[in-house]
């Protein structure tokens, strides 16, 4: 088995510090000269560890005094079930996500029609160039953007119904949308992939331009027919990702 290279390990004993409160928000972190000392690596390896925690935005250099935590909380997003319907509170997954960090949620939308393209066809079993409702997202937490989302609906089940507009109607959230229509989601799949950020990631969710994401493709279903697809993007770092599967 490969070794871990020396600057990603210094990194994740970093990383484990801060969230674990032992380098609590606003506390410096080892100069490149400690980190030396510390780990017997060299100046490159040292700054290369800490340049990983900055592109995932917990910590931040501040001119002429060091790297600092930075004030922000990862944002743990739980998913067995998702507790859409059982547990009070926020029907979205993204409010319920940020309310457990103790931050509030918003979000941004753009919703327009749309015809499915032969990727999005296959993951939501319908044929290409079928109607869709399209809907792009970015949502923040305390203000600060966070995540990313591109959301596909077929017409053929919200077309015409009080909640064919996502933002717009009688639920928040696919879940609690689907309920108010009679269809009910009893399953998701989530395919989860960890890549560069792209260009324009980087610019909407104000990243490091090396920054590193996780990006998850979601699909829900109601007795085994898609009736959602999404792309969601989260930048490392500023999430953990928990998942809890029954064992049967």
């Amino acid at each position: 088995m490969a070794k871990t290279p020396a600057y990603l390990a210094i990194a994740a004993e970093l990383r484990a510090q801060i969230q674990s409160g032992a380098l609590p928000a606003g506390a410096k972190l080892p100069s490149e000269t400690k980190l030396m000392q510390q780990y017997g690596v060299s100046r490159t390896v040292a700054k290369w560890a800490i340049s990983v925690l900055k592109a995932e935005q917990l910590v931040e250099g501040r001119a002429g005094s060091g790297v600092y935590v930075r004030s922000t909380r990862q944002l743990v997003r739980q998913a067995h079930g998702r507790e859409l319907r059982a547990a009070p509170g926020p029907t979205s997954p993204f409010a319920r996500d940020a309310a457990r960090a103790g931050q509030r949620g918003t979000w941004e939308h753009d919703s327009r029609h749309a015809v499915a393209d032969e990727q999005i066809a296959v993951r939501l079993g319908i044929e290409p160039g079928a109607a869709l409702m399209r809907t792009s997202y970015r949502f923040l937490a305390d203000g600060e953007p966070i995540q990313l989302s591109t959301s596909y609906e077929p017409l053929s089940i919200t077309g015409g119904t009080v909640v064919e507009w996502p933002e717009d109607g009688a639920a928040v959230g696919v879940v609690a949308r689907m309920d108010a229509i009679g269809v009910h989601i009893d399953e998701f799949e989530e395919r989860i992939n960890s890549r560069p950020a792209s260009e324009a990631e980087v610019t909407v969710l104000g990243l490091p331009s090396r920054a590193d994401v996780y990006e998850i493709n979601r699909t829900y279903f109601a007795d085994g027919l898609a009736v959602e697809t999404a792309d969601i993007v989260l930048p490392r770092g500023r999430y953990e990702l928990v998942y809890r599967i029954p064992v049967t």
